[in-house]
């Protein structure tokens, strides 16, 4: 099962470097200017860096008034209607149906044709904002503020706090954190071919159960898959082995620290402790356990014996132990990456000091180390993983519309969140489900974000939990990323690993083949976790 991906041609390597020394330049000379120490005092004082946050075309004195009026206001103001939730409706059906549907398959391959797609939806979000809402709209970036309606049908104001929550706030921390996860950790080759025994093939997913939490599941899925296929290249009945690899490397092992999956990012983003999520431990092992003895049951008493014995013959015959290159300094980027995002969060002092990180130092920081995995990691690492930059380039054009298209969603969630929890009487094990089985045909990281700003009390914010409560955060946290892996859609890297396995010759199940493994095994063992952890803690 040799893979066809094709091989990125040399010149990419060098063109990425240039680039991200551009961006390191241009970070440079803004820190020069003196934009990122000022953008951090306001984010620290909790208002705009420039006054007023509302009317920037009135006069002084009138917009003065405008940002009085909108901190009275806010309170008193509506949501958007639900309405305004179509465009982020319509893109993540578009990301859930289009590759199943033959006539828009190939088309949606394309990252441009994706990228259209959810550009055009933002802009479509944008233009309620600039042209059709008229109540007070809370800014996030680079600190709090209320922006007030201006005089005059265009709206401005809205649609710069709308792009600064959605893009400044959370897209480029979250795009740069997966890029240096994705770049650095491609940058590492494991190579080998182990036995495929029920045992072995166990290892290689408990390794990456271990690994997803701290280099991240889209990490630490793409650098063991390879070599768990070269593995299994001997064997027919695979198929079983990759969707177990699904659940656990790419979902369910990746819940113990922010950096292990999107919807904990964007809860740390959020202000949620960096090391809160460690008290998952306890569901973590008992779910990646549970998956880890089911898995080897199914293997060594139902799919290895029905192996032919010519190919465990030529299984055994042909054994190569792992070689890893790479390690050496990719491997110290890695850890690079999870002690910039430990440490340099700009709302929280740097340990020991009165200093606060500046705004986007921490992916500046990032950013460097992805250079010096270009520059100094071995080439022929890459070359060998044939490794390019298409999978996060899709995660990158999508989510520039799913994060400008939430928006709405995320204000009538805040809105009414308190009213929500109360009516429906939302416990621990109802936040679980519902966050879980949007997870599930949605993306789990706004859906994680959704439920996070409905179960977080205004009163209580601050703490390691950002205003949730715990039970809830837990439930919620989850939800998010464990069921994230119920269909091939609900998490990022899992249709990665189906195209990587698909392409290497293994005949992958349809999205509803999938699906009879995930309703038949995952959901029992979740629903199990719920009953002993989240409803009876």
């Amino acid at each position: 099962m040799t893979t066809h991906a094709e091989t990125p041609p040399p010149s990419e390597r060098s063109k990425m470097l240039w680039a991200i020394l551009a961006l390191l330049a241009i970070y440079g000379l803004s820190f020069a200017a003196g934009w990122p120490q000022r953008w951090t005092a306001a984010a620290l004082d909790g208002h705009h860096a420039e006054e007023p946050a509302a009317n920037t075309e009135a006069e002084p004195h009138e917009a003065a008034d405008d940002a009085a009026h909108a901190a009275d206001a806010h309170r008193a103001g509506s949501p958007p209607p639900l309405w305004a939730v179509v465009p982020f409706i319509l893109l993540l059906g578009a990301i859930a149906t289009f590759p199943l549907i033959h006539a828009t398959e190939h088309w949606w391959e394309h990252n441009r044709n994706r990228f259209i797609v959810a550009a055009g939806l933002g802009a479509l979000t944008l233009a309620y904002y600039a042209f059709l809402h008229r109540e007070p709209v809370e800014a996030h970036w680079p600190g709090h503020a209320v922006v007030a309606a201006q005089e005059g049908r265009l709206q401005t104001g809205f649609v710069h706090a709308i792009l600064g929550n959605a893009l400044l706030q959370e897209y480029i921390p979250f795009i740069v954190l997966l890029f240096s996860l994705y770049t650095i950790a491609g940058g590492i080759r494991i190579a080998g071919d182990l036995e495929a025994t029920p045992t072995i093939n166990a290892a290689f997913m408990l390794v990456g159960g271990l690994l997803a939490s701290f280099i991240g599941t889209t990490g630490a899925a793409m650098l063991l898959i390879r070599p768990l296929l070269e593995t299994n290249h001997e064997r027919k009945h695979v198929a079983h082995t990759i969707v177990f690899f699904i659940f656990i490397v790419c979902n369910c092992g990746g819940c113990l620290l922010p950096i292990g999956d999107p919807p904990l990012f964007l809860g740390y983003l959020q202000g949620v402790d960096f090391f809160w999520t460690l008290n998952l431990w306890p569901e973590w092992l008992f779910v990646n356990g549970m998956l880890l003895v089911v898995y080897w049951l199914m293997d060594q008493f139902y799919h290895h014996p029905r192996e032919t014995l010519r190919d465990i013959e030529r299984d055994v015959s042909r054994l190569h132990r792992l070689r890893v290159s790479g390690l050496k300094v990719n491997g110290l980027l890695l850890v690079g990456v999870v002690i910039a995002v430990a440490m340099l969060d700009p709302s929280k002092a740097f340990p020991g000091t009165d200093w606060h990180p500046w705004l986007y130092f921490r992916e500046a920081v990032q950013l460097a180390l992805v250079a010096m995995s270009l520059a100094f990691g071995p080439r022929e690492s890459r070359l060998a993983n044939r490794f390019t930059y298409d999978a996060i380039v899709e995660v990158a054009a999508l989510f520039v519309g799913i994060f400008i298209c939430m928006q709405p969603a995320l204000q009538i969630l805040k809105a009414n969140g308190a009213h929500l929890v109360e009516r429906f009487d939302m416990g621990p094990g109802k936040f679980f489900w519902a966050t879980g089985t949007l997870s599930s045909f949605l993306d789990n990281a706004p859906t994680y974000l959704v439920f996070f700003q409905t179960a977080q009390d205004p009163e209580r914010l601050g703490g390691p939990t950002a205003g949730v409560p715990e039970p809830l955060l837990a439930a919620i946290s989850l939800g998010a990323v464990m069921m994230g892996a119920m269909t091939y859609i609900g998490n990022g890297p899992n249709f990665m690993v189906k195209a990587i396995a698909e392409k290497s010759g293994v005949r992958m199940p349809s999205f509803f083949g999938y699906m009879g493994y995930s309703l038949l095994i995952l959901l029992p063992i979740l629903a199990l976790m719920d009953w002993i952890f989240i409803l009876r803690p």
